[in-house]
Formats: structure tokens, C-alpha cells, sequence
């Protein structure tokens, strides 16, 4: 009799397991998932990439009935609290979960900003709530995803209200119009050859070694948004759009457009490229904006930032420390005047960075379980070589959580020229794109540095890592 009720028991979870239902914007499935994957009525589950699936509202975009030639009017997305004026006291309004599946806790309008010196935990909502399973991880990723447009990258807009594409030649034209207003820009993809062919979108060129098998998606991301010095806030065609006062930064309207590269490959034909096997890289800046992208834009398989230091993987925090201990390292008090990177919000808390709710191993952290190579250069003291190290070690325990640890990998070596990509990197880098663009068994288990310094983790991490898998 006991046995009977047990298996009735099984029977039961198994069935309420089953007939579980994904939220709005929520992970209904993608590799190594293994979460419930029947959305809520008005969505359906689109795959965006081998690793992530959403539930949408409308389904998935089908390209099999477009032209060369044809318009796209894609479904809208989760948007995001718009950034609010900061208060330092009072009471922190508490969100509560309405018991829906998939309704998050609201971000409140304005958060009680407490110095902490240790790495915030990204385990932990601002109310205070724990992340105990996969379900909260998607709501508490969806919360970092909102404080970090709210007090560092400015607002990412919803997707336009049209986006039309054409190819030819090796050309891709992106064409955008929204609110009366229509922009137009281009990429250039060579290496397309053959049928489903893989591509990594690159920030300015490539400075990785692409394989063969593998197209490049030449993208001139200065013409979406300038970053030529600190006038150029509100430059390019990003503003020309939204116009010159909208709050994204440079970074956020780089990944916006990305986003848009995606949205005109779905809707073209002749291009052979498999939009569901994308990456993104850059160098230095660019992998400042390759990394945001990755978090921003989550149709992206892969993401490659290389060298992209203090404002990409490295953590604000630990830059800090790292200035204090005597290193010569950019800080985000000097970075805001350098460039326009980060939004004018982010300049009113440059001076106490432990303050902010978030920092950079959250957003490494957002790129989960999308692959992720970070790959630094112990020589660039100035980028932060220690942080640039410790930051993304930290943000792999989000990977970790997941249970996919090895889908993050982080890589440091030394002796080689800013952006020139060392060779004892290659074998690293030709594995995560075996895996997660060509589908390939790959070994990406990769944590290491040949620096010659430890990195005092107990000191920054004072939180746990749940078993989230």
C-alpha cells in the first residue's frame, strides 16, 4: 500500500510538472533546460537559439514565406522601468509576487542605495527575496536587467515598430522606421558560403580568429551611436530615431542594433546564415559592447568580449580596490570622462560605486546559460588585469547555479599586443564555437591566468551559490 501511494505520488508531481506553465517572457527550454515548457495562454515557445527558448507572445517568426526583400513587424518585448530619479532614504516599497506563473516582482521606482563593499549578491531581489529555483532566476535576471539600464546603460528600447531587410552582394541592409522616423544601416558578411552557416557579428572587424565554416558580420556600430569623446552623447542614427535626449548609452544602443542585424537576417533570404547560431565579439571598447549585447539581446549563442577591462568584464568594484592597493587602473571615475560608454545616470554614482545595486559579474551573469568566452590580457594593468579576472570568476557561479558551469569560460594570458589575439588562446576559442555554433562536442570547462597575483574572493563574496539546476 505505501508503495502504491508513492508511485501515486510520483505520478502526481510528474503531472503538475508536465502541465506547469512558462510566464510571459519566461525560459520554456533550450539546451540543458529542463523546466516546464507549455507558455501561458497568448505565448508560445520560440527558439531563439540552440541554448535559449522564450515564450513570445504570437510564436516565433516564420521565415519560409519571406522574400529578399520583405518586412518585418516583429511582437513587442519585456520592456523595462524607466530610469527614475534615485532616492538614498526613506522605506524601499516591497514588491510581492501576485502568484501568477511567470509575473515577476516589481522593480520598485526608487531603491534604498546601502554602501557594500563585497560584490553584490546576485542570488538575492531587492526586496530580499532568494532565488531558490530556475523560475526566480528568470525573474531575478529580468530585475538585473532593469537596474542595470536604470543606473549604468540607459534605457534598450522595445523592438521597433518595423524593420525591413535586403540583401545583395555581400550586403545586408537594415532598414528601420519608428514613430514617423526611419533610419537605414549596413552590414557586410563574407565567409557565407554554403547553407545554415554559423556568423559572428563583429564590432568594428574581428579581431579573433574566425574558422573557417563561420561567416563575419562586419558591424559599424560608431554609426549607430558615436563615441568619439565625451560630446559625441546623442550621435548617430540610434538618436536620429529616438532622438538625441533618449537615455541608452552608447553600449545599450550598439546591442540595440544588433538586435535589429537579427531581426532583418530572419526576414531575408540569400544570406545563408543560421540567425540561430550568432555571436557577437569586440576588442577593448568593442568588447565592452560585445559583452552588453550578450546580456541585452538574448537570440545571441555566443558571446566573445576580448579585452574589454573596466566597464566590460571587469567589476567597478574591484577596479576600486585595485586603484587603492597602488595599480595604475581606469576606474569608473575616470571613465565617464573619457567616452560616452554609460549613460548620464551612471555619472551621479561613479564616486560610490559600492553603492550601486549591481555590478559586473551580474552581467556576465546575464548571458547565462548562452555561451560565454572572456578573454583578457594579464598585461593591461590599466584595464584592470586583476578584476578583469575576478569579476567574471565570480559571475560563472551564476553559470554554476544553473548547472552549466562549463558553458562560461574565462581566459587570461599575457605577453601580447592590445587586441592581438595570442595564439594560446585558440584552441579555447575554437571550442566554444564548435560548441555553440556548430553544434560540435566541445571541451569549454576554461578558468584560468598565467598573472601572477590571487584574487581575494572571500573578501567580495559573502553570499552562497544555490543548486539552481
Amino acid at each position: 500500500m505505501k508503495f502504491s501511494l508513492s508511485v501515486a505520488a510520483v505520478v502526481a508531481m510528474a503531472s503538475t510538472a508536465v502541465n506547469a506553465q512558462v510566464g510571459l517572457w519566461g525560459q520554456c527550454g533550450g539546451n540543458g533546460y529542463n523546466g516546464p515548457t507549455n507558455c501561458v495562454s497568448g505565448a508560445q515557445c520560440s527558439k531563439l537559439n540552440d541554448w535559449y527558448s522564450q515564450c513570445l507572445p504570437g510564436g516565433p517568426s516564420s521565415s519560409s514565406t519571406t522574400t529578399s526583400t520583405s518586412t518585418y513587424t516583429p511582437p513587442p518585448v519585456q520592456t523595462t522601468t524607466p530610469p527614475t530619479t534615485t532616492t538614498t532614504g526613506g522605506t524601499t516599497p516591497q514588491p510581492t509576487s501576485t502568484g501568477t506563473p511567470g509575473v515577476c516582482p516589481a522593480l520598485p521606482a526608487n531603491i534604498n542605495l546601502v554602501a557594500n563593499s563585497a560584490l553584490p549578491d546576485p542570488f538575492t531581489f531587492v526586496n530580499g527575496q532568494k532565488v531558490t529555483t530556475k523560475a526566480d532566476w528568470e525573474c531575478r535576471a529580468k530585475e538585473i536587467s532593469e537596474l542595470f539600464q536604470r543606473y549604468e546603460l540607459g534605457t534598450f528600447p522595445p523592438k521597433p515598430s518595423s524593420v525591413t531587410g535586403s540583401y545583395s552582394g555581400g550586403t545586408l541592409t537594415v532598414n528601420v522606421s519608428e514613430g514617423g522616423k526611419s533610419i537605414s544601416f549596413t552590414v557586410r558578411i563574407s565567409g557565407n558560403t554554403g547553407s545554415n552557416v554559423p556568423a559572428i557579428i563583429a564590432y568594428g572587424a574581428a579581431s579573433i580568429p574566425v574558422p573557417s565554416g563561420v561567416a563575419t558580420i562586419t558591424f559599424n556600430n560608431d554609426d549607430i551611436a558615436a563615441q568619439q569623446n565625451t560630446g559625441s552623447r546623442g550621435s548617430g542614427k540610434f538618436y536620429t530615431l529616438y532622438g538625441s535626449g533618449h537615455s541608452a548609452s552608447a553600449l545599450t544602443a550598439w546591442a540595440w542594433g544588433v538586435d535589429r542585424i537579427l531581426d532583418a537576417l530572419e526576414v531575408t533570404t540569400g544570406h545563408n546564415i543560421n540567425v540561430q547560431r550568432v555571436g557577437v565579439t569586440g576588442c577593448s571598447r568593442n568588447g565592452k559592447g560585445a559583452i552588453v549585447a550578450g546580456a541585452l539581446v538574448k537570440r545571441i549563442a555566443l558571446t566573445i568580449p576580448q579585452e574589454s577591462g573596466s566597464g566590460g568584464s571587469a567589476c567597478w568594484r574591484l577596479s576600486d580596490y585595485q586603484k587603492s592597493q597602488g595599480t595604475n587602473v581606469q576606474t569608473a571615475q575616470q571613465i565617464i570622462t573619457e567616452n560616452v560608454w554609460f549613460s548620464k545616470e551612471f555619472e551621479k554614482h561613479v564616486n560610490q560605486v559600492n553603492r550601486l545595486p549591481i555590478d559586473h559579474h551580474m552581467l556576465a551573469g546575464l548571458v547565462a546559460p548562452r555561451g560565454l568566452y572572456i578573454a583578457e590580457n594579464t598585461d593591461m594593468e590599466w584595464l584592470g588585469a586583476i578584476s578583469s579576472y575576478g569579476c567574471p570568476k565570480v559571475g560563472r557561479k551564476i553559470y554554476e547555479a544553473l548547472g552549466v558551469a562549463d558553458n562560461m569560460g574565462v581566459s587570461q594570458i599575457g605577453g601580447h599586443n592590445h587586441c592581438s589575439f595570442p595564439s594560446g588562446q585558440n584552441s579555447e576559442l575554437t571550442a566554444f564555437i564548435n560548441k555553440f555554433l556548430k553544434d560540435q562536442s566541445a571541451n569549454t570547462n576554461v578558468v584560468r591566468t598565467d598573472g601572477r597575483f590571487n584574487f581575494p574572493e572571500a573578501q567580495f563574496v559573502n553570499w552562497s551559490v544555490p543548486n539552481l539546476a
